[in-house]
């Protein structure tokens, strides 16, 4: 079995459930130590780890929580004695209603979590990361971070601005041996979708129908993705906001 992470140490926010916890099993399944992060106490994914001969922690946390985010990260550094890689992959969906619609609650839980809560997490590993010399982090946007989507502009902000902070913070560190990139998924089989589809088969196909590839995704398949960027075969891509969306911004 190919190791290619192995005694690496990995944080994976938002791990519990979905592309997070593909992720997770998927860097442990090549070698890595994985801190499983995730704001609902869920052990699943943990327990699939360790049912395979992995190694690996669940860390509670709300990354909107500057002590959270602080005690999440030392946890993990306590534990396994340092931070390589991070997938920032916590995030949410918030409430559905067009701008005029869309509350300020709404609006300051969405950009919490899914901008600050980024923005907490790298200043958070990046120090751990630059005490190791070298590092990846991979942010979890959307495409609707590339494109508008009717009736979720908190969530359509968020994951905007979050791909400039991702090319902002490449930038700042390029030279100094940490990659950033984000991975911007369409449609995946995930509990996010299936709320927003209300678990209904013919709200799930119209989204298929919107896909050119004629299906929605699997979390692996973006859990791929993320396993590439942090390895050393994607060494000279950073700043990088990559589509996984079976060619939905492609139309």
């Amino acid at each position: 079995m190919n190791k290619q992470f192995k005694d690496k140490v990995v944080i994976v926010t938002g791990g519990a459930f979905g592309i997070g916890s593909a992720a997770a099993i998927a860097f442990a399944q090549k070698g890595a130590k994985v801190a499983i992060v995730d704001w609902v106490e869920n052990h699943e994914t943990l327990h699939a780890i360790q049912a395979q001969g992995g190694e690996a922690i669940f860390i509670q946390c709300n990354v909107s929580k500057t002590e959270d985010v602080q005690a999440m990260v030392a946890k993990t550094v306590q534990t396994y004695g340092g931070l390589d890689y991070a997938f920032n992959n916590a995030g949410i969906e918030g409430i559905n209603g067009i701008t005029h619609e869309c509350t300020e609650e709404n609006w300051d839980k969405t950009i919490g979590i899914n901008l600050k809560g980024i923005w907490l997490s790298m200043k958070y590993q990046i120090p751990q990361m630059l005490k190791r010399g070298k590092g990846a982090i991979v942010n979890c946007a959307s495409i609707a971070g590339l494109v508008g989507f009717p009736g979720l502009p908190a969530y359509v902000a968020s994951k905007h601005a979050l791909i400039g902070l991702t090319k902002t913070t490449a930038l700042e560190y390029a030279k100094l041996g940490i990659r950033v990139n984000a991975v911007c998924p369409g449609a995946i089989k995930t509990p996010m979708i299936d709320r927003i589809t209300g678990n209904q088969k013919e709200v799930e196909a119209q989204f298929a129908a919107m896909e050119p590839i004629g299906r929605i995704g699997q979390p692996d398949e973006v859990a791929n993705a993320v396993l590439w960027l942090c390895s050393d075969e994607a060494s000279f891509v950073t700043g990088h906001a990559m589509a996984i969306d079976g060619g939905w911004i492609a139309q």
